[in-house]
């Protein structure tokens, strides 16, 4: 029977089982998509049902289509009124239908989106006398759209605080507003269907009968609503067949709820449940390394995952000093690769958030290699880092008339499009450009101008921040500058509007701040030449072949040959807000089990010593999901010494003449590589495959150099260190492409105290936020001074000294 062919035994069953609810939970890399497709195929040709009578329910239009075409392919066919497509889509027809019983819309309405939706909050807010600064529109909208994903309407919304009271009045003016509007947002697709079929069960009854069969793709990710509308269309013939994984739900944070498949269960305890643990992907060491790390977590069905691709590459575990060298490794390993014969578009490299992003794109662009940047805009192409570059650019030259004109009202300051014209207008009479205009403005009190008291009002204090920058801009660092510019623009509240985007676009900015701290000896106008040299590289086209840079979130349901996972530190990855929640340390450990099970043959981990996170240069301790995957199937360190590494290691590094060489992971063809077999289990064996591993193509060949971590019998020595140190001050744009012509001789090190550093053990220093304390230590970072402050009221912390601010309010005692 064609349809069946290619199919292994569980897939055969899952396919061709009888009416009659089925789960089935399906393991990365295990042909769920074909077991779905074949479903629907069998279900027509075999089983005689009728093609409108079947309903598919996917999570993207993409996956749909593609759905579609195979299912054409498999009957040769076209399928005429089989329903394929999203949940929302199939529930927009549904109302489309219905809307003679839809009270208060009409069958043209309109789908809001987002930002319709922040529109009509801000409405809502204005019409209800709320502040939305206090309240705002995305942080409401957010709470109503979580409430529609459980079900709950405006009139039984529970208010049981006064937050929840202001959200319960803005829903309900909310809900007025749409139907005023004639529109429904995404949310309301889906609760209205459900509402619809609660309401009239004449009009359920017959979408029961139309849909007799019910498929539904990558369950995990299912809220309230969406279990909800298929157990209600299900309820007549029962006959819902189900596909995902558990293990493979990571989108908590958009209402899904991976106990849906327990729910399942519940709701149907005749339920067939079929297992695939078959993976065509990943070798099976790159499996069991996935199992050792998920099986941490509870409320999950185990699945034996296993492959025809026995044995395989061991994972490299690696660290690196910090996010810079750790990018530049992973360059450097790509590269070698690539000259040993694998392609460019073989590559993934992963990471937790967005904002991580930047250290790996400047990487490639310093090589000259372009890149794939999935689901996100490239670093310095990022709405909120072309603002901020604007701000400086404003500062360095007061005639940038493009730079005034992206940020004069960024974020609002009330200056109309009329005031805007009329400074144009009357600043050119002047002769003057818009940004000297608005600070003549601010510092001349009897000039005079056609502005009335209102526009002057609005005007006047922009052009006073400007002017006090500019006279700032020779005297501070640039890092400090744009702290003072984010400060009193507001931009940080600008940002945080309460959503994800918002949270998201925040850790941007503190991207760009670490940058500009890199180096505090550079002018504004190095600063800005560096950036604009990166960020016209940065715009080059790239060829579809070439490494993928995407989140892990963003690589679900891709696959690639070599996968890099970076960040591996507690509080990136498992992130900082999951470590004291349950829940979401499960839901961290799936994320890295799905980065993991996208790998086909190898997989890199790294993590580093120190890595700058908001605006400071923190020490990280290796992520605890490193630690659950076993040595034997691990090269580097060995968990235990990762752990007594990070407790009692040092600042102690060894680095060779340049600091972007390339080194970190080993990539030897001839060796790491590992067999197995069932009476041995793993061995390690040589391949011999006649490649040269440590090569790398033009000019990049010439600068392969090796970097080791210092043991006791290879001290970092002393001139090693110094010149690290001057390479780590050079920004990191700017990296030197070629080795010096003389090595530096090598002095010892001054002691800490004669180091230049402001700050010394013994003083008594001021912090803004944690008060008064006594430096007990500090350490030169190389482009930083990490300072050690025992504070009286927080105990001891760590600090990096451009970005602390601390007051010395007493010399240490001599």
């Amino acid at each position: 029977m064609s349809i069946l062919n290619g199919l292994n035994q569980p897939q055969r069953e899952a396919v061709t089982a009888p009416p009659g609810p089925t789960l089935v939970l399906a393991g990365p890399g295990s042909g769920k998509t074909r077991v779905l497709t074949h479903r629907i195929a069998f279900l027509i040709e075999e089983m005689g049902v009728r093609p409108w009578e079947i309903m598919a329910v996917t999570f993207t239009n993409k996956a749909a289509r593609e759905m579609l075409e195979r299912v054409e392919r498999l009957i040769g066919d076209m399928p005429r009124g089989l329903t394929m497509g999203t949940f929302h889509s199939t529930c927009a027809r549904i109302l489309r239908r219905e809307t003679d019983n839809l009270l208060g819309y009409q069958d043209n309405f309109v789908i809001f989106d987002t930002d319709d939706q922040k529109q009509v909050v801000k409405q809502a807010l204005n019409d209800l006398n709320l502040d939305d600064k206090r309240f705002p529109p995305a942080k409401m909208l957010s709470g109503i759209s979580s409430a529609k994903n459980e079900l709950i309407t405006a009139d039984i919304y529970a208010a049981t605080n006064y937050i929840a009271e202001v959200t319960r009045r803005v829903y309900t003016r909310y809900q007025e507003l749409l139907v005023a509007n004639n529109a429904m947002d995404f949310d309301d697709l889906l609760l209205n269907a459900v509402l619809l079929f609660d309401e009239r069960p004449d009009i359920l009854a017959r979408y029961q009968e139309r849909y007799r069969f019910l498929l539904v793709d990558e369950f995990q990710d299912t809220n309230t609503v969406q279990y909800g509308l298929l157990n209600r269309l299900a309820a007549g013939h029962r006959n819902l067949f189900a596909v995902g994984d558990s293990d493979q739900s990571i989108y908590k944070w958009r209402g899904a709820d991976f106990r849906n498949i327990n729910r399942f269960r519940e709701t149907y305890p005749d339920a067939r449940l079929i297992l695939l643990e078959q993976n065509y992907r990943s070798t099976q060491l790159i499996l069991d390394a996935a199992k050792a790390v998920i099986r941490r977590n509870s409320e999950r069905v185990d699945k034996d995952l296993f492959t025809d691709r026995k044995g395989g590459a061991r994972i490299e575990i690696s660290e690196a000093y910090n996010e810079t060298e750790e990018a530049h490794t992973i360059v450097a390993t790509i590269q070698r690769m690539m000259t040993a014969g694998h392609s460019p578009g073989d590559f993934a490299v992963m990471y937790r958030t967005n904002a991580q992003s930047r250290a790996i794109e400047e990487a490639f662009l310093r090589e000259g290699m372009g890149y794939k940047l999935v689901g996100a805009t490239r670093f310095y192409n990022r709405r909120e880092i072309k603002d901020l570059i604007a701000y400086l650019r404003l500062v360095h030259n007061p005639a940038d008339s493009v730079s005034f004109q992206r940020v004069i009202n960024t974020p609002t300051r009330g200056i109309g499009r009329k005031t805007q014209d009329q400074l144009l207008i009357w600043g050119a009479s002047k002769g003057w450009q818009p940004g000297v205009t608005i600070m003549q403005l601010a510092i001349d009190p009897d000039l005079q101008h056609p502005f009335n008291a209102r526009a002057l009002n609005s005007i006047q204090p922009f052009g006073s921040m400007l002017a006090a920058w500019v006279a700032l801009r020779d005297k501070v660092p640039v890092g400090e500058l744009l702290d003072t510019i984010i400060d009193q623009t507001g931009f940080r509240d600008y940002l945080q509007d309460g959503s994800d985007e918002g949270e998201e676009r925040w850790l941007n900015v503190m991207e760009l701040r670490n940058v500009a701290g890199v180096d505090r000896e550079i002018s504004l106008t190095q600063f800005l030449e560096q950036v604009s040299l990166v960020a016209d590289v940065d715009n080059l086209e790239t060829t579809q072949d070439a490494p993928t840079l995407l989140t892990m979130h963003a690589a679900k349901g891709l696959e690639f040959p070599v996968v890099f996972i970076t960040g591996l530190e507690e509080g990136v990855l498992p992130h900082s807000r999951a470590l004291d929640d349950a829940e979401e340390l499960a839901e961290e450990r799936r994320l890295f089990y799905v980065g993991i099970t996208r790998a086909k043959d190898r997989l890199y981990l790294s993590h580093a010593f120190r890595r700058m996170s908001y605006g400071q240069s923190d020490t990280g301790t290796p992520s605890r999901f490193l630690g659950d995957i076993p040595d034997e199937l691990t090269t580097g360190s060995t968990a235990a010494a990762r752990r007594e590494q990070s407790k009692n290691r040092m600042t102690r590094w060894s680095w060779d003449n340049e600091y972007n060489s390339g080194s970190g992971y080993s990539y030897e063809d001839d060796e790491d590589y590992v067999d197995y077999d069932e009476d041995s289990g793993y061995q390690q064996r040589s391949r011999q495959s006649g490649r040269t591993s440590g090569a790398r193509s033009g000019a990049a060949s010439n600068r392969s150099t090796s970097r080791r971590l210092p043991s006791r019998d290879n001290p970092i020595s002393p001139g090693a260190r110094n010149q690290a140190r001057q390479e780590r001050q050079q920004p990191s744009y700017y990296q030197p492409t070629t080795r010096r012509a003389e090595p530096e001789p090598e002095t010892p090190p001054p002691p800490a105290a004669d180091s230049g550093s402001a700050y010394a053990t013994g003083q008594k220093v001021r912090h803004a936020k944690f008060g008064d304390g006594i430096v007990i230590e500090t350490r030169d970072t190389g482009a930083d001074t990490e300072i050690t402050v025992a504070f009286g009221s927080v105990g001891i912390k760590r600090l990096a000294a451009s970005f602390a601010k601390l007051e010395i309010t007493e010399e240490a005692p001599r």
